[in-house]
C-alpha cells in the first residue's frame, strides 16, 4: 500500500504534456486519478499507458456545472487544475480581444469555478486544491496576450480561497504551483518557438541563453506529487524550475 492509497484525485488538462504527467505521479504513489479532458482520444492513450488507476472523463472545464458534478460523483481528497487555454504567441498589436483573453475564459474561469465549489460544497476537511500557474505570472509574456495577467490572477484565487477556508474553518489546504517555461510541452514548445524568432535566434540558442537545463513534465508530477503528500501550508505558493522547486515570498 502506497502513501496515497484510497485518495481519489481529479486532474483536469490530464490528457498531455504536465497534466498528464501529474497523473502519472499520482498513480504511481496509489492514488485512483480521475483526468479531466475534451479530447477523448488523448484521454484514452493516457488511460493505456497508467492502467487501472487512471479514469478518463471526457469534459469541458469550461462548462460551470462541471466541479459540481465531479465533487458530487467521487468526493475527491484532491483536486489540481491544470487545464489552460494555449494562447497565440503573437505581439500585442498582432492579438484580437478574443484572442488576447482566452486565457482569462479558460484558466480563470476553470479556477473561479473548482474554487468556489470546493468552498460551497465543502471538499472533506484535509482536501487538498493545487492550481497550476506560471512563472509568466510573476514576469509577464509580452507574446501570450492576456495569459500572464490570467495565471497571475489563478494563484491570487488560490490564495482568496485559502482565507475563505481559514475563515470558516474547513480544513481545505489550497496551494498554486508556478512551472517555468520549458519547451516539453505543446503550450510551452510554441512560446519558445516564438521568442526564439523574436530575437531572431534559432530554439538552441534561446534555450542555451536561459541556462543549463530544461523544467520536464515529470518534475511537474512531482512537485505535485509533493504537495499531495502535505508539503506547503494553505495559501502557499511554489515556483518550479529545472534546478528548484521552492516556495515564493
Amino acid at each position: 500500500m502506497t502513501e496515497l492509497s484510497g485518495t481519489t484525485a481529479i486532474v483536469t488538462g490530464a490528457s498531455r504534456g504536465f497534466g498528464r504527467a501529474i497523473a502519472a505521479s499520482l498513480v504511481g504513489a496509489g492514488a485512483r486519478v480521475v483526468g479531466v479532458a475534451r479530447d477523448r482520444t488523448a484521454l484514452e492513450s493516457t488511460a493505456e499507458l497508467l492502467g487501472d488507476g487512471f479514469e478518463p472523463c471526457v469534459a469541458d472545464v469550461t462548462d460551470f456545472t462541471l466541479p459540481g458534478r465531479l465533487f458530487d460523483a467521487y468526493r475527491p481528497g484532491l483536486v489540481v487544475l491544470n487545464a489552460g487555454a494555449r494562447p497565440l504567441p503573437r505581439a500585442l498589436q498582432q492579438l484580437t480581444w478574443e484572442a488576447f483573453s482566452s486565457a482569462w475564459e479558460t484558466d480563470v474561469r476553470q479556477a473561479f469555478a473548482f474554487h468556489r465549489e470546493a468552498l460551497l460544497a465543502p471538499l472533506e476537511p484535509g482536501s487538498t486544491v493545487i492550481a497550476v500557474s506560471s512563472r509568466a505570472a510573476i514576469g509577464g509574456s509580452p507574446l501570450s496576450g492576456g495569459y500572464a495577467g490570467a495565471k497571475a490572477t489563478v494563484r491570487f484565487v488560490a490564495g482568496y480561497a485559502a482565507d475563505e477556508s481559514t475563515r470558516a474553518g474547513l480544513g481545505i489546504r489550497f496551494l498554486s504551483l508556478l512551472p517555468d517555461l520549458t519547451d516539453a510541452t505543446g503550450l510551452g514548445g510554441a512560446a519558445v518557438d516564438a521568442y526564439a524568432r523574436r530575437l531572431g535566434i534559432d530554439v538552441a540558442e534561446f534555450l542555451r541563453r536561459r541556462g543549463p537545463g530544461q523544467l520536464s513534465p515529470e518534475q511537474v508530477g512531482a512537485a505535485v506529487l509533493d504537495l499531495a503528500r502535505g508539503k506547503g501550508e494553505n495559501g502557499a505558493a511554489y515556483c518550479v524550475t529545472a534546478e528548484a522547486f521552492e516556495q515564493l515570498g
